[in-house]
């Protein structure tokens, strides 16, 4: 069931990593099924923002709240249970190269429920059909093109009937015409399955053709944040950001 208002938010959230000062203050709040965009250059911590999601990282200061769950004092019995409502999609797929396809769609399955080899067989075949890769499943990831990689580990990432899915840099790497079979796959999937999906990425025309809001995460913080016309139509740091001068 669709539900309205916050769904993640940073809020002051300051990050470093020795002496390498990451987040600087970031506020950001990640409506209920929405796609949200983060754009920015390399290294200004976009994918250190989907760990602090995840639990991976943890904020040196401000709060960081996933449907309510305080992710800094978050036991560890509730951060297993909120992860097994998180799909993620990484920038390098991260299938399990001794794995076929069946095998790596059902890993979370088997490991996080009671279900049978017969149920996790036909949540399987529903998830591959849903990212058009049926036929695949006795597949080895070294078989899959990149496309294919990417549809996989998307499967693997809805399996579990997530209520959030986060990509990073989920067309890193790929042709233009299978940026557009994610692109596609990826509004296919926010339509059909009822989720809040968070995208990090620097591909401007990805942002344009999937985003419902857009952060643009620079020097710590978010500078501009909106709809994609609103961000495209700012000042300062977004345009030179879409220039490719950031």
């Amino acid at each position: 069931m669709a539900r309205d208002g916050v769904a993640i938010q940073f809020d002051g959230v300051y990050k470093s990593f020795e002496d390498t000062h990451v987040l600087k203050g970031m506020d950001l709040e990640i409506g209920w099924g929405k796609i949200t965009t983060i754009l920015g250059p390399s290294g200004c911590g976009k994918s250190v923002t989907l760990k602090h999601i995840i639990g991976i990282e943890r904020a040196d200061a401000g709060r960081v709240t996933v449907d309510g769950n305080e992710m800094g004092t978050v036991s560890e019995r509730d951060l297993v249970e909120l992860r097994k409502r998180i799909g993620v999609l990484f920038q390098s797929s991260a299938l399990f190269d001794s794995m076929t396809v069946r095998e790596n769609v059902g890993f979370g399955l088997r490991m996080h429920t009671g279900a049978s080899d017969a149920e996790i067989n036909e949540r399987v075949q529903a998830c591959l059909e849903e990212v058009e890769l049926h036929g695949a499943e006795e597949m080895m990831p070294v078989e899959l093109s990149g496309g294919m990689r990417k549809r996989a580990a998307l499967a693997r990432a809805i399996a579990m009937s997530p209520d959030f899915i986060l990509y990073d840099e989920p067309t890193t790497g790929l042709d233009p015409r299978t940026v557009n079979v994610v692109s596609d796959l990826i509004l296919k999937l926010q339509d059909r399955l009822d989720i809040t999906s968070v995208i990090v990425t620097h591909d401007m025309s990805l942002t344009r053709r999937i985003s419902d809001h857009v952060a643009l995460l620079y020097q710590g913080k978010v500078a501009a944040q909106g709809s994609p016309d609103e961000i495209e139509a700012a000042d300062n740091e977004v345009r030179r950001f879409i220039a490719g001068e950031l």
